[in-house]
């Protein structure tokens, strides 16, 4: 059975290093990268200089959800919800 987590190299500040991540993490990702027009790795290096704990690939899971979260489309949403 193959494991939904995939394990990727990335270059971050010049440092070779790996990331385990589910494909859904990692397309949204590229997806964020592509919004901001930057690279997969500066996007990465990011998020690595600005996490105070934790592995790179849990806060990468994070960065990812807070994006999503703070959508419009996820406010209009939660608003719905709300009301």
């Amino acid at each position: 059975m193959k494991s939904p987590v995939v394990k990727r190299s990335i270059v971050i500040a010049g440092h070779k290093t790996s990331v385990s991540l589910e494909d859904a993490f990692w397309d949204a990702l590229k997806e964020i990268a592509a919004q901001r027009k930057a690279t997969l790795s500066d996007v990465v290096a990011t998020i690595d200089s600005s996490r105070s704990q934790g592995n790179l690939s849990s806060a990468i899971r994070l960065f990812v959800l807070d994006h999503f979260r703070s959508s419009p489309l996820a406010e209009a949403v939660g608003a719905e919800a709300r009301d």
